[in-house]
């Protein structure tokens, strides 16, 4: 049985999804997906690349759904792949946990910048070319803590935002749609952005940086245990999360080429919200975009950290991590050790500035990349071993999609490898590196101290949940 509460409906996990997927990139990136590809080659790109992630979420809504356990890929790679891959999948995708967390915390003094012009005052320290400030690092630290603190008194309370924050965006968006959809490019003198630059190569240029921006429908899997829904429809309304954030990136950068003139996106280092301003001809339109930017960061900050901790619980619940970290908070039932961890790290990000986060979170993308291709390998290895698996949400021509999936995964893989126009650069292979080895030392001593632990504890969860699994096809005959 499990030990936490499920307190998760249909809009919360929508919510956790899609506000995982929708950070700040769609207000900074916009800009550059018109430069590169035009109009409709933007909005081809996401259509395309949208495609791919919703084939990856598939395979993934079939396992959630079959084994609602907490920790998701934790599960699924152990029962296919065994513990140590199992290790492997959970610590790569961890990183990027970690790195999208750490991230935010930098994110948001970025964005407060563009709100109060100057507020940076008090120099610190100089990293990687980046002047650190004293009220900027206070205003990460401060946001930290809160959305911290959210995550500690409970899955209602981190759920109750999410919505808050997901609701605030979707009413930017529409705002934005709407404006575009009014607006006249007549009345602007400077050219408008052609409907596709550069072919199909423009179009590429785009489809590199889809995937890593839907990164975020995998927490739902990581919180399933938490999920008040029939197991079905846990597969699907984690579908239903990508469709939406597809249908968003579509408008996004369809309003954002309709409105911003090609030379203005060129200059422009917040294009959605000069978008915006555009279509409604204020500057109060601009102001309020970037204020569904600051709730896209708050709602990802919040889902990553709530993914991370569960995944956190589990390993540690297994002995491979330490065991501290499954501990439950006495009152509010959440794993308040792995919060804690989580946003205790987040807390000091600010203080190395940006640009050695933007280091952390492309190493970090790395490591979720291998988690996908892990999933889909475990996908398409438990379709042939054991075909008789109960699966309450079942893909159609499953050995087909888990075949092009794990091509995918692999293509995706490639984009980070040398020669690659999006390949990492040497210390974010270093970042890596010691990431793996801090990773290798933790699994290797907790290996030691408890040979074969991890496997015994994942095995008997496993078979008990055959047996619950049993239960539920008994209940529900139709299903077999």
């Amino acid at each position: 049985m499990s030990e936490l509460k499920k307190t998760l409906g249909v809009f919360d996990i929508i919510a956790l999804a899609f506000g995982a997927m929708v950070g700040w990139g769609w207000v900074v990136l916009a800009g550059g997906w018109i430069i590169s590809a035009g109009i409709w080659g933007a909005v081809s790109a996401f259509l395309i690349g949208g495609f791919v992630v919703v084939l990856i979420g598939v395979t993934y809504a079939e396992l959630a759904a079959s084994m609602p356990i907490t920790g998701g890929e934790h599960t699924y790679t152990h029962r296919a792949l065994g513990v140590n891959v199992s290790f492997i999948c959970s610590w790569s995708i961890l990183f990027g946990y970690f790195s999208v967390v750490a991230f935010e915390a930098v994110a948001l003094p970025t964005v407060v910048e563009y709100i109060v012009p100057n507020y940076s005052q008090g120099y610190l320290w100089t990293i990687a070319g980046w002047d650190v400030y004293a009220t900027w690092v206070a205003v990460g630290m401060i946001g930290s803590v809160i959305v911290t603190w959210l995550n500690i008194r409970g899955m209602e309370v981190s759920a109750w935002f999410q919505k808050l924050a997901v609701v605030g965006i979707f009413l930017v968006g529409i705002l934005l749609f709407v404006g575009a959809v009014l607006f006249n490019p007549e009345t602007s003198n400077s050219v408008q952005a052609p409907a596709f630059i550069g072919g199909m190569g423009g179009i590429m240029t785009v489809m590199v940086m889809v995937p890593f921006l839907f990164v975020g429908f995998d927490v739902i899997p990581q919180a399933a245990e938490e999920i008040n829904l029939t197991r079905p429809n846990i597969g699907k309304f984690l579908i239903v999360s990508i469709i939406i954030a597809v249908l968003w990136y579509v408008a996004v950068a369809w309003s954002v080429g309709k409105t911003l003139p090609l030379l203005q996106a060129q200059d422009s280092t917040l294009a959605t919200a000069d978008a915006m301003t555009n279509a409604w001809n204020g500057k109060w339109a601009g102001t309020l975009l970037v204020i569904g930017g600051v709730l896209g960061i708050l709602s990802s900050w919040n889902a990553f950290l709530i993914g991370g901790s569960r995944l956190l619980y589990a390993m540690g619940k297994t002995h491979m991590l330490p065991q501290f970290l499954c501990k439950l908070h006495p009152k509010y039932n959440t794993p308040v050790n792995a919060i804690l961890l989580i946003g205790g790290l987040a807390t000091l990000a600010p203080l190395f500035g940006r640009k050695m986060l933007v280091w952390i979170v492309d190493a970090g993308g790395f490591g979720i990349v291998i988690a996908y291709t892990c999933v889909a390998l475990s996908f398409l290895v438990l379709r042939y071993r054991e075909p008789d698996m109960v699966r309450p949400f079942r893909v159609p021509a499953g050995k087909l999609v888990g075949i092009i999936t794990i091509i995918l995964s692999l293509g995706m893989l490639t984009l980070y490898l040398p020669g690659m126009p999006s390949a990492l650069v040497p210390i974010e292979w270093w970042i890596f590196l010691g990431w793996t080895v801090l990773g290798a030392a933790l699994y290797g001593y907790a290996t030691m101290k408890n040979p074969g632990k991890s496997k015994e504890i994942m095995d008997h969860e496993l078979h008990e949940l055959k047996i619950v699994n049993q239960q539920w096809l008994k209940d529900n005959p139709y299903k077999k």
